[in-house]
């Protein structure tokens, strides 16, 4: 069985859609529930791989300073 990489943009996407449908104020308690949760876990999701991004960023940048300075 192969895991599916995560991808930010079909995370981001799919929490986009559980804002609009527990917006949209046609689903129940018990389903508006469910999707909250959901969404909490596409957002830490997100958040996780935001972070790694920016710790990416950084060390390419840190990088960069140092070499201008040789």
């Amino acid at each position: 069985m192969s895991k599916k990489s995560v991808n930010f943009e079909e995370n981001l996407q799919s929490l986009e859609k559980i804002v609009a449908d527990l917006e949209s104020g046609k689903i129940s308690l018990d389903e508006s529930l469910k999707k909250y949760e959901e969404g909490v876990r596409f957002f830490k999701s997100c958040k996780a791989l935001l972070s790694k991004a920016e710790k990416k960023i950084q060390k390419l940048s840190d990088t960069l300073e140092e070499e201008d300075f040789e």
